[in-house]
């Protein structure tokens, strides 16, 4: 079962250039296909995903607006941290 916390991680790693626009558009796709979804009276969670899916599309795009806007659907606040390169 798919659950907000699981989106959200795969949001981060996204962002974290954990993994590429093109794993994160697949794994949303794959989701939607095949897998049940955590109660959610809103269905903010398939929205969000159906978006992930969606994002390799030059009209829809993920930019830092659109990654901040999803996780707050998801019930998440980001944060930007800068770190002092050695």
């Amino acid at each position: 079962m798919v659950t907000k916390k699981d989106v959200a991680a795969k949001i981060l790693n996204y962002l974290h250039h954990e993994i590429a626009l093109t794993e994160l558009v697949l794994w949303a796709e794959n989701i939607l296909i095949e897998s049940a979804y955590e109660k959610d009276p809103k269905n903010s969670l398939r929205n969000v995903i159906a978006k992930l899916g969606l994002a390799d599309v030059k009209s829809y795009g993920l930019d830092w607006d659109s990654c901040e806007n999803l996780m707050e659907q998801l019930g998440y606040k980001l944060e930007v941290k800068a770190l002092e390169v050695a």
